[in-house]
């Protein structure tokens, strides 16, 4: 049985999807991991556990499938770490601070105060690449001080998010494959990058890494996101 608390949010009312997905993975164990979430993941709703040989799914009480983790593998490089000045820049130019969809994100919310979120705020740095400095806080940090999976895979999920652009496009992830190399720590200083790497219809593909300052990779995601139809399209 697992809840996801309303403080994991991604929009208000589901589940941030880089948090959910790092839940699918810590459950299904594998190295790499492959989480698809098949809907929104609700929040503060009990729901539960199903395996096989192959896939851990998490389902609701009725038996809709919230999401589904498989043994995943990349396809692409991974993004480089990017200079403590391309980061800084990122930061100052974070669209979020002027115009943000989803502003209590748990990840990348503007309006998420020191130890209610990440407050992971990637800007542009090139034509195709966020980046920003993060330092995890103590708040989210086990007894080891270290983040738990899904709070890693968390702060893989929006720096490629941003990098498509939510203001610009209504996207939702639906795919995320993942390594978590070494556990961030609380007080750690960070950076942060996400790169678009491809764009077909209202699919948008993207990958995200996480570093030290001393170009320590921590780990490394790709994304598919998928644009939500609107009244106009």
């Amino acid at each position: 049985m697992v809840t996801i608390p309303a403080q994991f949010n991604g929009p208000e009312r589901s589940g941030n999807g880089g948090y959910v997905c790092g839940l699918l993975a810590d459950e299904h164990g594998s190295e790499i991991t492959t989480s698809t979430l098949r809907q929104p993941p609700p929040l503060d709703t009990p729901l539960t556990w199903e395996r096989d040989d192959l896939e851990v799914r998490l389902v609701t009480a009725g038996g809709a499938i919230i999401g589904a983790a498989v043994e995943g593998s990349f396809a692409r490089e991974a993004v480089p770490c990017p200079s403590e000045d391309k980061a800084a820049s990122g930061l100052a130019a974070y669209p979020g601070f002027v115009r943000h969809p989803f502003d209590h994100c748990f990840t990348c919310g503007t309006q998420r105060g020191e130890g209610e979120g990440l407050r992971l705020f990637a800007g542009p740095v090139d034509d195709n690449r966020t980046a920003t400095p993060w330092s995890p806080h103590p708040a989210f940090g086990r007894a080891d001080g270290a983040l738990d999976v899904p709070l890693s895979w968390a702060g893989l999920d929006c720096p490629g998010g941003w990098a498509v652009d939510f203001n610009r496009h209504s996207i939702l992830l639906g795919r995320m494959t993942a390594q978590v190399i070494r556990l961030p720590r609380v007080g750690e200083e960070l950076l942060a990058t996400g790169r678009l790497d491809e764009h077909d219809g209202r699919k948008f593909l993207s990958s995200t890494a996480l570093y030290t300052r001393d170009g320590e990779l921590l780990g490394r995601a790709e994304q598919t996101w998928i644009e939500m139809k609107t009244a106009d399209s």
